[in-house]
Parts: C-alpha cells; sequence; structure tokens
C-alpha cells in the first residue's frame, strides 16, 4: 500500500526537493584557501622596571548613578497633613501628560499669616493652591494636556496649539501658568516648566524665579533625581548668600527672613498694591519650624558657622578668609555680577594678577551685603516683570484680571491687619 502511494507521487515533487533546499541552505566552497598555521609562541620578556606589565584596560566613563542615596536631600521632603498630602497627590494624578517632578508650594500647602482661620485652601476667599511642574518636552505635554483639560487655556492658546504655548512658555523665565482651574473641589493653579529650565535656575540663579520658589518649604509630590541634586544645591547657595550679608551673631529668624526675601527682591509686585508688604515675615512667622528642617544641617556642615539644634542663635566666623570662601561658591550669575560691580571700582586689586588678594579684599568690603542685596535685585526684576505681563497670555485678560484683583484684595486686608494691630 505504501508503495503504491510513493510510486502515485508525481516526479515534479521529488526533483523540487533539492532544488528549494538549495535555496533555503548556503553553500561552503572548497576553494576557500586554509588557515594561516599558527604562529609559534614568543618568548616572553621578564617583567622589570624597564618592562612593566602592561595595565589592564579601565573604561574612564562615569556611569551615571541610578537613584541617589535614600538619605539624600530628606531635609527636602517636608512633611504636611495627611489631608492635604491626599490631595495633592490625587490632583497631580489627574494629568495623563507624563510629569517627571511636581511639588506644591506657597499659603495652599503651608500655613501663611494674613489668612482668616475660617479660609480653606482653594476656596472662594481662600488662597489658590499652587503647583510647579517640570517635564521633558513641553510641546508634547501641553498637546497632551489640551487634549485631555482643553478648559485650562484660555481661547486663544487652544486655537493656535501646543507649539504656540510651548514657544511662550520659553520666553524668560521659561515658565507657562493655568490659573483658576477646578479640580477635586478646590481651585488651583499650576505652572509647567522643563527639568532642564529647572535645573539651570537652581544651579546658576539665571532667573531666580523657580530657585527662589524653591527657597521656601515646598511639598514635593513627584521627585527626580537630578532636580533633588540641584536642588540641594541651590538650597546652600541661598545660606551662602543670606551668610554674607548676615553679622557675627543673628537670630534664626533673620536668616530665614533673609533666605525668603531673595525671590521678592526686584520683583515689581511689592512696589504695586498687589502683595502684601509684610509677605516674607507672614511666611517665616508661620513656617519656622519647616525652614528649620530645611536648612538647619546645610548650616552646620558649612565651615565657621555654630547653630546648636536646640538653640535660635546663630554665630559664625566672619573674617575675610572665611566669607571669601562663601562668596567663591556663589552661582555662577550672582558671582559674575558681584565681580562686574567690583570691576569698575579701582580701589580693589585686579583678580587676573592676584586672585587670592582679590577674594579677600572683596570679602573684607563692608558693602559687600549692598552689592549681594543689588546684584540679586538685578536677577529677579526682568524676569519677574516679564512673567507678570506674559500672564495676559497665558491666563487672558479675563482671569488676569480677576488674578489681580484678587491680589489687591489680599494685600488691603493684610494692610487693614497692619494698622489694627
Amino acid at each position: 500500500m505504501l508503495s503504491t502511494v510513493a510510486l502515485a507521487r508525481p516526479r515534479t515533487a521529488v526533483v523540487a526537493r533539492p532544488v528549494f533546499r538549495s535555496f533555503a541552505t548556503e553553500t561552503v566552497s572548497n576553494s576557500s584557501p586554509p588557515p594561516p598555521p599558527l604562529s609559534p609562541p614568543t618568548k616572553q620578556t621578564p617583567r622589570t622596571r624597564l618592562y612593566p606589565a602592561p595595565r589592564p584596560a579601565k573604561s574612564h566613563r562615569h556611569e551615571a548613578l541610578p537613584q541617589l542615596p535614600p538619605s539624600f536631600g530628606r531635609n527636602q521632603l517636608l512633611p504636611v497633613a495627611d489631608s492635604t498630602r491626599a490631595l495633592l497627590e490625587s490632583i497631580v494624578a489627574e494629568f495623563e501628560a507624563p510629569i517627571r517632578y511636581a511639588f506644591a508650594y506657597g499659603s495652599g500647602v503651608f500655613e501663611q499669616d494674613g489668612y482668616g482661620a475660617k479660609t480653606t485652601p482653594g476656596s472662594d476667599g481662600g488662597p489658590m493652591v499652587d503647583f510647579m511642574f517640570a517635564v521633558t518636552h513641553s510641546d508634547h505635554w501641553h498637546s497632551i494636556n489640551m487634549n485631555q483639560h482643553a478648559s485650562h487655556y484660555p481661547l486663544h492658546a487652544r486655537m493656535l496649539g501646543s507649539s504656540f504655548v510651548s514657544k511662550v512658555e520659553e520666553i524668560v523665565p521659561g515658565v507657562w501658568f493655568n490659573t483658576f482651574v477646578p479640580m477635586k473641589g478646590v481651585r488651583i493653579k499650576y505652572g509647567v516648566t522643563t527639568v532642564d529650565n529647572l535645573c539651570s535656575d537652581l544651579l546658576n540663579w539665571r532667573t531666580l524665579y523657580l530657585a527662589g520658589r524653591m527657597h521656601k518649604p515646598i511639598r514635593i509630590i513627584k521627585d527626580d533625581p537630578r532636580v533633588r541634586l540641584t536642588q540641594q544645591v541651590n538650597l546652600v547657595s541661598a545660606v551662602r548668600a543670606a551668610l554674607l550679608t548676615l553679622p557675627t551673631e543673628f537670630s534664626e529668624t533673620q536668616l530665614f527672613e533673609r533666605i525668603a526675601a531673595i525671590s521678592y527682591e526686584g520683583d515689581p509686585r511689592m512696589r504695586l498694591p498687589a502683595e502684601n508688604r509684610n509677605k516674607v515675615a507672614n511666611i517665616v512667622r508661620k513656617q519656622s519650624p519647616q525652614f528649620k528642617e530645611l536648612y538647619h544641617r546645610l548650616v552646620v556642615g558649612l565651615p565657621g558657622v555654630h547653630w546648636p539644634s536646640h538653640a535660635s542663635t546663630i554665630q559664625q566666623d566672619v573674617s575675610p578668609t572665611a566669607r571669601a570662601a562663601h562668596l567663591r561658591k556663589l552661582p555662577s550669575n550672582l558671582l559674575a555680577r558681584v565681580e562686574g560691580s567690583y570691576a569698575v571700582r579701582p580701589e580693589f586689586p585686579s583678580k587676573a594678577a592676584d586672585e587670592l588678594a582679590y577674594w579677600s579684599k572683596v570679602a573684607g568690603d563692608e558693602s559687600l551685603s549692598n552689592v549681594i542685596h543689588d546684584e540679586t535685585s538685578q536677577i529677579v526684576r526682568r524676569p519677574a516683570t516679564i512673567q507678570t505681563l506674559k500672564g495676559l497670555v497665558t491666563a487672558g485678560p479675563v482671569k488676569s484680571f480677576r488674578y489681580t484683583a484678587e491680589k489687591v484684595s489680599k494685600w488691603w486686608q493684610g494692610r487693614q491687619s497692619t494698622s489694627t494691630s
């Protein structure tokens, strides 16, 4: 039976099998040259000082740490009430667009003087809850967010699209704000920037718009190792700048107020009836424990500074050598401005001629504190002014007018409370 079936097969199938196999396999030619003979073993040269053994190959590339040590920057992780934490996390979780780093800040997160006991953050009459989101690609982020939350953007921004929004965001200081946004039963305001822009400001104080906000207590909601590292540098820079403007002995309240005031120096809103004149004092008065948690370990880690954990008085070495050590490690933008201020004064030696003498002379100058005040004001003024004008574009005329009206109202309330106390 089997032989009958085999005989019944057509001859073409039998012939096609080797032909098909020839296309599916690779033939090896026998004409290829034989491999070269093995070379005889070379005589090893004895290892001496004249003929050292070769060093093993070693890569000089520094591998990036996959993550920071768990204890690094723990001073940045400030606690809040469980209800506040749950609210903040639920709001950030509503956004489908990818957020690399997010924090909440302001009076809607940490208590400040100037608000009544009955005001609830995010409610009518209470402060808005402020957020800052750091993303990788702004255009991509706004495209996704516009599709999900179109009502967060003014009409003209929705019509012009995410590319327009990202271009406006890139204008100094590099932030786009959406304000008066209802979410989870509260009103929020959130800014969007890039991680690159945020880290640049934290390291160099290019505008102090973002770095200055992060000098004060914030609640981190989504963390990022790169931002946490640069934020630690930013906090130490704030301490160094403050120490250079303070005397030999001072209180922790003076230190906190000096740090908190850095981002307000030069802000045009402080000259208008749109911001409480006592804002810095109001922040520090209610948030002193958070300030101490944020800065105490950084301050005591600096040479020449004495601040016992149980004390509220701080002492520092104000010799030219100690102050020069702080001065030379200021953020690059501020340091360049300080150098430019002294370059036009002929009584100071040339930095190129004798760098050590130059820094000692500058650090010992009695007007150094005023110079630092003036230069930080100059850094803040232009970006803060531009961002205030950008509010007309990012929020639209209606929301901008409403936001300004609320600011003026809070300023008037603060003025009234100050006059009656």
